[in-house]
This record gives C-alpha cells, structure tokens and sequence, in this order.
C-alpha cells in the first residue's frame, strides 16, 4: 500500500486516490516570488514564510549559492574545467531532486571544456520551504536571474539552459518569456522534460487531483507500489533513495502545482524560437510518448541546426545518468560546441517522421 502521512482513515478510496494522485503528478520524476493566480489551495512556500520587510536585493552567483532578486539563497553547485570554459551549461533539476544530479554528467562534460552550473530550485534540497510547492513564478524567474547572471560573468562563452523532468519543464516556460524577460542564452536543453498536460492524462486522475488538493492538500504521499523504474543504473537509483536530500514523497498541494506547470508547456512550445536539443528515452516509464510527441509538434519551424530531436532506444527517463548516460552527456556536449554538427550517437530523429517513433515502448 502507498503510505501516506498527514491524512487518517485509510480507506479504499484514498488508496486508490493516491495512485491517481501519483500517477497525475508524476511523483517518480526524481528518484523513483509570489504564487500566481491558479496555484494550488494549501499553504505554499511564499506564504508559509513570514519575511520581515527590506530592502531589495541585489541576486548574485557566489561560489556556493544563487541569490534571489527576493534574497533567497540557494544551494549552488558548480564543475568548472582548468582554464577559460567553452561552454557553460546551467543545469535545473527535477521534481523532489536536488543540484547533485548533474554531479555524474557534468564531470563528463569537464571534459570538453564545459562549465556546470545547478542549484537547488526552491522547495527542494537543502533550500527554505523544502518539501512546500513553491510556486511557478518562483521557479521561473529563479531560473532566468541564474542564467543571465551566468551571462553577465561569460559575456563572450556560449550559455545553455538545461532542464530534467521538472527542470525541463521550468527551462520551457522561462525560454518562452512566461517571466516578460527571456534568459539571456544561447539555446535550451530538454532531457525529458515534464509535457504531460492535463488534456493528455485520464478522466479520474484529473479528478482525484482536483478533488485532493482540496481536501487533504497537505497530505503526503510515496510512489513505492507503482513500481516505476525511472532509469536502468538501478546502484545509481538505491544510492538516490539512501540521500536524505532526495526528497521520497510529496505533498498533494505539491504535485497539484507540478502539474500547473506542466499543462502550460505545449501551449510555450511555439514561443522556442531558440537553439533547442529534445532528448528523450524509448523507455521512459514517467512521462508518457503522447505529450512529449505534442510537444515536439508544437515547436516552431526551424532548421536542423537549431532544432535537435534525439530518441535514444536504450534510455530511460534519468538519461543523463542511466548507464547509457555518457553517450547522452556526449551527444550534449557536442550539440553546444557545435550545433550544426550531427549527434555521435547518430539518436537524431529523422526528418519527416512522427517524433519519438509511434512503435516507441515509452509510458509502459
């Protein structure tokens, strides 16, 4: 039974409840400012805080955190090669992940010459408010101030934005100008990102999403029984479920903002009118192939220097650190140092063809 914290009577209903629940949010995506309008009902992170009155910052990069244009700061993490970088990629992680899950990938692109940056998004890792959903106008305009800091300390160094799961959803919608002010970078990187809108997912998980943020938003749920297998580099997913900073369940209120996130991800796709690289795994158990196929449909036209489709028939959703992940951060690290080049893994889609394949296994 999926065990849950915060809500008595466990019942049949609320069993059946949670799968849906998880199934809807997509709890397994890791290791399985003020809200805008529309965020969940419960108590959120901006307002389960009560922060004195000051004067605004002024956000920084230091050597260990991204300081906020509201004076958060959060953890930062960064893998800098000897000498001046040919690349820097700013790294945004998944749901209930944390930084560290670009430590693997990003010791390969050190490599090339490629500098990595990744900080702990707010509600996650070792941040303020962790655990707590915190907002997508939070997320996003965190996002943006990292990455055009990143710029200002790189003026002349090609600088990526790279989203996982979650993170790949918060790439897009900053990408596309949700904020009023786009990231100042030279091109996006999805690595299954989260597109699963609530028109792609079934009648009753949408309800049962609708109805538990509701009436037991701070309940707190795990996905041990759905037995979704995010990656095949199963030391890599027992050692993520013994770190006490992957976060293992998630509040109701959580997952309904998660999925507030994803459902405005196809409708920014046509916004991308940006360098863009879409990897995405022929296994992939967490987000279905429907909504990331939309999604790839819904991108503007651009040519094939610009726009990469990648479909990898060996990977799973952590692709980055699936133990196929160093052909992966390859295939990454050659896209931004030269973009016109094909992938080495040859995982380019080919033109002309539904994308990923529609006899691809993903969402099984």
């Amino acid at each position: 039974m999926i065990g849950s914290r915060g809500f008595s009577g466990r019942t049949r209903f609320v069993s059946w409840l949670c799968r849906a629940l998880l199934g809807a949010a997509v709890v397994g995506l890791a290791g399985c400012a003020p809200d805008p309008a529309g965020e969940a009902p419960g108590p959120q992170f901006a307002a389960a805080q009560a922060v004195p009155a000051r004067l605004p910052p002024h956000p920084a990069l230091t050597a260990a955190a991204l300081v906020t244009t509201d004076g958060e700061s959060l953890p930062l993490r960064q893998w800098l090669p000897q000498g001046p970088a040919k690349a820097v990629i700013l790294g945004l992680h998944g749901f209930n992940d944390y930084s560290k899950a670009f430590d693997t990938p990003a010791r390969e692109w050190l490599k090339y010459g490629i500098a990595t940056y990744a900080y702990d998004q707010r509600g996650f890792g070792a941040t303020p408010g962790r655990g707590l959903w915190p907002g997508t106008a939070a997320l996003l305009t965190d996002a943006v101030t990292a990455a055009n800091l990143l710029r200002g300390q790189y003026p002349h160094t090609p600088v990526y934005l790279l989203g996982e799961s979650m993170g790949g959803a918060v790439a897009i919608l900053a990408a596309a100008g949700e904020t009023g002010i786009r990231p100042a970078v030279d091109g996006v990187i999805l690595s299954a990102p989260a597109v699963w809108t609530r028109e792609s997912m079934q009648f009753l998980p949408r309800l049962a999403l609708w109805a538990g943020v509701r009436l037991f938003p701070g309940a707190v749920f795990t996905g041990e029984s759905l037995h979704i297998l995010a990656s095949d580099n199963i030391p890599m997913l027992i050692a993520l479920g013994k770190d006490p900073m992957v976060i293992k369940g998630a509040r109701v209120d959580a997952m309904y903002g998660l999925v507030n996130l994803m459902d405005r991800t196809i409708e920014a796709a046509p916004r991308l009118g940006m360098p863009l690289l879409l990897m995405y795994g022929a296994h992939d158990a967490v987000i279905p192939a429907d909504p990331v196929r939309a999604f790839a449909a819904a991108l503007p036209p651009e040519p094939a220097s610009r726009q990469r489709l990648a479909y990898y028939p060996r990977g799973y959703h952590m692709l980055l650190r699936d133990l196929d992940g160093k052909t992966v951060a390859g295939d990454v690290a050659s896209w931004v140092l030269n973009r016109a080049a094909p992938l080495p893994s040859h995982a380019d889609a080919a033109p002309g063809r539904p994308w990923p394949p529609l006899t691809t296994a993903a969402g099984g």
